[in-house]
């Protein structure tokens, strides 16, 4: 079970703004990934609990953040309640999408479950909902993803595989690379691994 801590960044400016303390694992029915968020001052800001199926569907997906709170699952595309601090008000959403994604790494982590891209396939294109910080507000966003590198690296522990992936935001054409351990994201824009305590998980 991989436990460790990303720090999150503006990927333009570099302005620190959280650190996301997180555990993860496959299970029998899928993937879980647990986390807390705090500010650069070390003050709690958040968090994030995602579940995977084994085919890598959102089944459960819990954030807070800045007292804002969303519950979401697959069902029929992808639907979600969002309510905000006070508790009084809840709006529920629907769109036809694949699943969610967000500032969180679980969320590049779901997306690779999710296509099972192999090297020598071509681009996938993905709809995605997002929650945006700072009040988790969705949004749609059309993606594609394609897996163009992987690497295999030698460990004191055993060999660990890398893969390269190109992600392009198909209503700007900008282009990143997101590179993914198992169920660990080393390195992807507003990203940095700091530090693990265990080897990424490995999937069948």
């Amino acid at each position: 079970m991989p436990r460790g801590r990303y720090s999150l960044h503006d990927p333009h400016d570099h302005t620190p703004f959280a650190e996301e303390h997180f555990h993860c694992a496959p299970g029998p029915s899928g993937w879980r990934y647990v986390s807390q968020l705090t500010t650069p001052a070390g003050d709690h800001s958040g968090s994030v609990d995602l579940a995977l199926d084994e085919l890598g569907r959102p089944v459960r997906l819990e954030l807070h953040a800045g007292g804002w709170q969303v519950r979401g699952a697959a069902l029929e595309g992808v639907t979600w309640v969002r309510t905000d601090p006070t508790g009084a008000h809840a709006t529920e959403g629907n769109v036809r999408a694949h699943a969610f994604t967000g500032t969180s790494p679980a969320f590049l982590i779901a997306t690779t479950r999710l296509l099972r891209l192999t090297p020598s396939a071509s681009a996938i294109r993905v709809r995605l909902v997002a929650f945006t910080d700072p009040v988790l507000a969705p949004r749609t966003v059309d993606q594609s993803w394609a897996l163009v590198n992987r690497e295999t690296h030698a460990t004191d522990n055993a060999p660990l595989t890398v893969d390269e992936y190109q992600v392009t935001a198909l209503d700007t054409g900008e282009q990143h690379a997101v590179h993914i351990a198992g169920d660990v994201v080393l390195a992807a824009p507003g990203i940095e691994l700091e530090d693990l305590d265990s080897p990424p998980s490995t999937f069948a």
